[in-house]
């Protein structure tokens, strides 16, 4: 393994950034931003005290126009592998395990911080837009002639949807944007009920927050709101309203600014995904875990397992077999939980911990196991070879969580070894 000092791997990062967008700054700049997050990453993924720099990084790609969703992708392949290069100290390096650990961890932060600074900067672009509508409608009261003519250029040229509702809830006018955002045009709005274009799938909070402004109960509110459009397609509106005050302080009409927000959703939803799923089985992965066990309702039960045999299957058969078999392993585990409403997650390699909530007893946690005993011990066929892995479980039952999460995985890992004999079936190949 080379040496990697922050600097080469600020330029591999803006390698792998290249041409993904037309960026604010020059390649000198971009090459001494990222030299500067490198060095803050390196330290981090060495065992530093920055719980912030994943984010801080993710905040500073977006602020230099960095907004494609391959940013992530090629900034989460660059810590997950150039950095664990840059902060060991060789191949040899003992700490090297808990530095790759680390960086999955950051990679995960950056993607969380990504979505966030990409929402932040969305919504601050909204507010720019409204508060322009918002003077642009005031000063019509008074520089009517003028401030008018402003007016219809902002609302039919803005690439936010805009529209006006009158104090009985009826539409007065809305641009294009707007219109093409609910399935319908800008002519066929006016004149018609808000309740009547949304239809009654969409009569939800939002609404309900509309019709206090109509009754003059509120002076605005802030929403992010789901659309079912007729042939079941789904978008998602970030949307704000607020009302407009004639010379005598009454309320003259509403006017709402919205923003599809559609691929800025499923890209966070993605994003989570992959921050909290194993990418080899789809299980939740060992953070999500921790995340979940830190809320879980008791009490609650615990079963630990790894599969005995499966280094010997990985040695005869090579890691693309061993891949498959974890899959299938997978599978079975997941369709076996669902029954029971637990909770499924690879922790890492060949061990799997699976959590129960609202358990009724131990008796219902050692069912659980011996479930999963029967069901991930029996033949498997992967690529024509008919195997079977064996499986060694240990299970922990818990009136109450205990204050540290990683007692509780330490209690039904013990159990697993004390087990160990007991449960172990060896690997026919």
């Amino acid at each position: 393994m080379e040496a990697v000092g922050s600097w080469e791997l600020a330029q591999r990062w803006a390698d792998a950034l290249d041409g993904v967008v037309a960026p604010t700054l020059n390649r000198s700049q971009i090459e001494d931003m990222l030299a500067t997050l490198g060095t803050g990453l390196i330290e981090a993924a060495r065992g530093g005290e920055d719980p912030d720099i994943a984010r801080r990084s993710a905040r500073m790609l977006v602020a230099a126009n960095y907004r494609d969703s391959a940013a992530v992708s090629r900034t989460v392949r660059i810590l997950c592998h150039d950095l664990v290069d840059a902060a060991a100290d060789g191949p040899d390096d003992p700490s090297l395990p808990l530095i790759r650990e680390r960086a999955i961890e950051l990679a995960a932060d950056f993607a969380a911080g990504f979505t966030a600074a990409l929402r932040s900067a969305a919504l601050a672009e909204q507010e720019a837009t409204l508060a322009a509508v918002l003077a642009a409608a005031r000063e019509a009261e008074h520089r009517r002639a003028l401030s008018e003519a402003r007016f219809e250029a902002v609302f039919d040229g803005a690439l936010v949807g805009i529209g006006t509702v009158d104090m009985t809830g009826h539409v007065v006018n809305c641009n294009a944007t707007l219109a093409t955002m609910l399935g319908q045009t800008p002519e066929t709005m006016p004149g018609r009920t808000v309740a009547d274009i949304l239809g009654p799938q969409n009569l939800n909070q939002a609404f309900q927050e509309l019709q206090r402004m109509v009754a003059g109960e509120s002076e605005s509110f802030r929403t992010e709101t789901e659309h079912r459009h007729p042939d079941g397609r789904i978008t998602y509106i970030d949307l704000s309203m607020s009302a407009v005050r004639d010379a005598d302080n009454g309320i003259e009409f509403l006017i709402g600014v919205a923003v599809d927000v559609t691929q800025r959703k499923l890209l966070a939803d993605r994003l989570w995904r992959d921050a909290n799923h194993d990418a080899l089985t789809g299980l939740p992965n060992r953070p999500h875990l921790f995340n979940r066990l830190a809320d879980a309702a008791s009490p609650i039960g615990v079963c630990y397992l790894d599969l005995d045999g499966f280094k010997e299957i990985n040695d005869l058969w090579g890691h693309r077999i061993g891949d498959r078999v974890l899959r299938v392993v997978a599978d079975r585990m997941r369709e076996t939980v669902a029954a029971q409403g637990a909770l499924a997650a690879r922790i890492g390699g060949d061990e799997f911990l699976v959590l129960a909530e609202n358990c009724v007893d131990e008796a219902q946690v050692r069912a659980l196991a011996d479930e999963l005993l029967a069901e991930l011990t029996r033949p498997l066929e992967v690529d024509g070879h008919v195997l079977a892995v064996g499986v060694s479980i240990g299970t922990a039952y818990f009136d109450e969580l205990p204050h540290a999460v990683d007692d509780l995985v330490h209690t039904a890992d013990s159990a697993m070894y004390r087990n160990k004999n007991d449960t172990r079936r060896d690997p026919a190949r």
